[in-house]
């Protein structure tokens, strides 16, 4: 089962949403700002993701360019900031199995449904 990690405040998630609902895929919303994500949540879609916390933060927001901007933090630190502040977690991110995707643009939905 796919599932879709989604904000539906945010254009990029709601594109990738329509997108697996366009494609006819059957699909489990998670809406990780109503009900946040474990650190074990996390760092389980960050390996399925391949990547270090740092690589999936929104650096365009606001929080971002106030608070962490120029400042360095291990990985663990970057997972405790990602867990206070899901607003700042790319999106919408789409996991399927063992692997998972950043649906922005919409079309790398494509790499898991191959």
């Amino acid at each position: 089962m796919i599932k879709i990690y989604h904000n539906p405040q945010c254009k990029k998630s709601r594109a990738g949403l329509q997108y697996l609902k366009d494609k006819n895929i059957p699909f489990e919303i998670v809406e990780y700002l109503k009900i946040p994500l474990t650190e074990k949540q996390l760092e389980k879609l960050l390996a399925k993701l391949n990547k270090k916390p740092s690589e999936i933060v929104r650096t365009q927001e606001e929080y971002y360019k106030k608070n962490l901007k120029g400042k360095n933090f291990k990985d663990h630190e970057w997972i405790r900031i990602l867990l206070q502040n899901p607003r700042i977690i790319q999106r919408p991110i789409i996991e399927k199995d063992y692997k998972a995707v950043i649906g922005d643009p919409y079309e790398n939905i494509d790499l898991l449904l191959k």
